[in-house]
Order: C-alpha cells, then sequence, then structure tokens
C-alpha cells in the first residue's frame, strides 16, 4: 500500500458509518466478493463512500482567463484557458455533478453543456463559452432517489439518462430541441419525453450513433453486462437483447468496426471494461451476441473505460484503482493492440508524469483527452501506440492545491463539438467551459465530424 492511515480517514469512517446503506456499484467489498479478488481495504472503502457525499468547493469566478505562465485564475494549465464557469447550485444543485455530455444543434451551430447531478440533468447554452445560460433542469421521474451517478449521451438530438443505485429510473429520453425555444422564463423544470422502463436503474449508458443502439451497462438486469435497446426511433426505446456471458460492464464502447481484424469488418463490435478485463463481444445479432475475445493484463485491480483509436488497432484503457494499489509513480494508461480481437498481446503502458486516479478518456485523431480526478484533463500526443508513447501536450487543473489519490475533480471530460471547446465535469466545482489554443490539437478537434450532431 502506498499511503500509510491518515487521520482525515478516521473522520471520514465516521461521516460514512453516519450516511444510509446503499448499493455501491463500483469497487467495494461486495464486487470484490463476486471477483474472488481480495478487496483494497477498509481505507479504500471509506474514501469511496466519502466521494459519495462530497462537500462543494467554493471558488469565486472573476470572469475568462487565458493560461499565463501556466496559470489561469488560479488553475494550473498548459495550452487550456478557462473560457466559462457555472457552479453545481447556479444550474441544479445537488450534494454532487457526476458526468457530462454534449449537443450541438446541427442547423443553428448553438451548442449546449449536459451535466449529470446526482439529482437530474442540467441544460446548459455555451454558443458563447464565456456567457453560459443556464437553460434547464430534468430532474429524476417521480418518485426516483437522488444519487451520485448520473449519466447522458446523445442520439438524434434526443438525450438519454440512466442513474445507478435507484429504482425506477430506467431512461429517461428528452428532446433537446426544447432547448432552442423554452417558451417561459429560465431556468424551465423540464419534463422527460419517453420513459423506458425495462430496469430500474444502471451505472452508464452507451450510444453507437451508427447503428442507433443504446447499451445500458451495470444495471440491475442482464448481470449488469450489456443490456441493448433499439432507440432507432428516439422517443420510441425498445429492448433488443443482453449479453452477461462476462457478468458485469462498468462502461463500453461499441462501433460499427472497420479495424485490420478482416473477420469482423462491417460488424458492431463492443469492447467492454469488466472490471478484471477488456471483453469484446460481437452485437450484430442483438439477440445472439458473441463474446469475441476476453483480454486480461497484469496489475488489473479494477478496469474502468477506455476508447479505440480512430483507425480501431488500439484500444487506450483506464484502470481506476491501480494507482490506489500498487506503487505506481505516476497515472498508468494502458494500450492494447487489437490487431486481432480475439487474441492479443499483453498492453503497453504509459506512466504520466504526476499521479492520480484516472477516470474516463476519449480519442480524438492523434490526441486522448483524460478525466483524471485531481488533476484535472490531462491532453497527451499519441506517438506511438503500440509501444504507448504518449506525450502530455495540454492540460487544466480543476483542482488545484493538491494531487492525491482520492476521489475529488474531474469525473468526465466532452471533446466532440467540433471546435476547440471542451467540457469537464467537475465533483466539487461545477461545470468547466474550457478552450484549447494549441494549434495542433484545435485542429483535431476541428476536424472531427462525430455521428449525427452534424447530419442529417
Amino acid at each position: 500500500m502506498r499511503h500509510s492511515f491518515k487521520p482525515h480517514l478516521l473522520i471520514a469512517l465516521a461521516v460514512a458509518s453516519l450516511l444510509p446503506l446503499v448499493a455501491w456499484p463500483c469497487f467495494t467489498s461486495q464486487r470484490a466478493q463476486v471477483l474472488e479478488k481480495q478487496h483494497p481495504d477498509l481505507e479504500f472503502e471509506s474514501l469511496a463512500h466519502q466521494m459519495h457525499r462530497q462537500s462543494q468547493i467554493a471558488y469565486d469566478f472573476s470572469g475568462p482567463a487565458d493560461c499565463v505562465d501556466g496559470s489561469a485564475d488560479g488553475f494550473s494549465c498548459r495550452s487550456v484557458r478557462l473560457a466559462g464557469w457555472l457552479p453545481l447550485q447556479d444550474i441544479g444543485g445537488g450534494a454532487n455533478g457526476s458526468d457530462n455530455w454534449g449537443w450541438v444543434h446541427r442547423d443553428s451551430g448553438r451548442m449546449f453543456a449536459l451535466m449529470g447531478r446526482s439529482n437530474g440533468v442540467a441544460f446548459v447554452e455555451i454558443t458563447d463559452p464565456e456567457n453560459p445560460v443556464y437553460i434547464g433542469n430534468l430532474p429524476r421521474p417521480a418518485g426516483v432517489a437522488e444519487d451520485v451517478w448520473t449519466d447522458v449521451k446523445t442520439y438524434r438530438d434526443h438525450a438519454y439518462v440512466v442513474a445507478d443505485s435507484v429504482s425506477g429510473q430506467g431512461i429517461q429520453v428528452f428532446d433537446l430541441r426544447r432547448l432552442l425555444d423554452p417558451g417561459s422564463e429560465l431556468p424551465v423544470t423540464f419534463d422527460q419525453d419517453a420513459h423506458f422502463t425495462g430496469f430500474d436503474s444502471a451505472h452508464n449508458i452507451a450510444i453507437n450513433e451508427q447503428s442507433g443502439y443504446a447499451y445500458a451497462v451495470g444495471s440491475n438486469l442482464c448481470a449488469g453486462g450489456l443490456l441493448m435497446v433499439d432507440i432507432r426511433q428516439p422517443q420510441d426505446p425498445q429492448y433488443a437483447g443482453c449479453y452477461d456471458g462476462d457478468g458485469y460492464t462498468h462502461d463500453v464502447q461499441c462501433v460499427i468496426y472497420h479495424g485490420p481484424d478482416a473477420d469482423y469488418q462491417g460488424r458492431e463490435i463492443c469492447l467492454a471494461s469488466n472490471e478484471d478485463s477488456v471483453t469484446i463481444v460481437d452485437v450484430t445479432d442483438k439477440a445472439e451476441p458473441v463474446q469475441v475475445g476476453r483480454h486480461t493484463y497484469a496489475g488489473s485491480q479494477y478496469t474502468h473505460q477506455g476508447w479505440l483509436t480512430e483507425d480501431q488497432r488500439y484500444f487506450l484503457v483506464d484502470d481506476e484503482l491501480d494507482e490506489f494499489r500498487d506503487d505506481l509513480e505516476g497515472t498508468r494508461t494502458l494500450v492494447f493492440d487489437f490487431a486481432s480481437l480475439d487474441t492479443a498481446p499483453p498492453p503497453a503502458e504509459y506512466i504520466a508524469d504526476g499521479l492520480a486516479i484516472d477516470h474516463n478518456q476519449y480519442v480524438i485523431g492523434d490526441f486522448v483527452f483524460q478525466a483524471n480526478y485531481e488533476r484535472g484533463v490531462r491532453i497527451l500526443r499519441i506517438d506511438d501506440a503500440g509501444s504507448g508513447l504518449l506525450t502530455e501536450v495540454a492540460y487544466f487543473d480543476t483542482f488545484p492545491g493538491r494531487s492525491d489519490l482520492d476521489f475529488q475533480g474531474a469525473w468526465n471530460v466532452f471533446p466532440y463539438f467540433g471546435n476547440n471547446i471542451i467540457l469537464v465535469s467537475d465533483y466539487n466545482r461545477g461545470l468547466f467551459i474550457l478552450e484549447v489554443t494549441d494549434a495542433n490539437i484545435a485542429r483535431a478537434l476541428w476536424a472531427e465530424i462525430f455521428g449525427d450532431r452534424f447530419e442529417p
């Protein structure tokens, strides 16, 4: 164990003992039993519980700020400026922020941030990034409790919202075009346009915009595996299938495959981060999905999330607990070479020049955008994926003043607006609207055409 027991953890234990008992979907002692793995220890579990009831951190926003001499309004930075910011209490409140996503109205070019909170989803117009406008809130369905995880993705001008450790959430469907002219004094409390009730809760939702299918993962059904929903008619979601052959899936990316493995080209393939493996499933036939390969690696602690390079050969993966459990010098990114989907060599490794727990990452062109909790958003150039050669070229630390192995700070980064604006949802400080100033990264962002955000 890297750290000795700290006094503040005694406080965390005391606080945790006063909290209501709930099912924590990340790596707790219950999940350890299922995986037949040793639970990290009481220190980790107390931290995990503590993270779900964090306090918001006050920040006196003084306006947009360029990154000058490594700082933007007190946030350490490189090639990223602070364009705008909104605190959680100004966009619907709740105990914590969580996931975020974005949406562009293709006809007008207007841009919106969608930020998950413990009690709903906030909609913020960021067409003028320096003057964000809180449009309104989509609360939980009637009778559904508040909880930390709210995840949201988009398809054909609609948002799809799930929540974990609750009963009755299912998938809320919201027509995002209603944000263009909400028709009343802001902010508006919206109602959902449709509600899929085929399950109660899910840890996350992924959408393959090419196929028109959503994948709820970590749900209370299908052993927590890939629960497939047909959303080609956006307001009429229909159950399509289940893959439970490898148990619980924490996160997933599903694509129409065009990578180097000729056996699967043109098929719909899901790369699932399954706690102790990357499990690849052919879901072309939703009624009979087939496991293609199950890939493990040395030092596996909690396989959390990953994203393909654009040639679909390499899969960059973060393990949420390896920094905590192992004696690592910096945040570790694993890079699988999936020239063959069913067999693969051990992954290459990149170790960052700084230590924090990694959470979510996305690849655009030759760059990967990582949300790394207490080190904020980190942007790495992929120099040689096969050997794990990555170079940090930009960053913005939304959690200044410390970098430790705690679950605070940046939860998610959204880089898919098709310009150099990116979003970061921060547990403790709310919604950050950032502008990348590095010309090479900006070119990659401007070149991105992401699914049907820009297509009819």
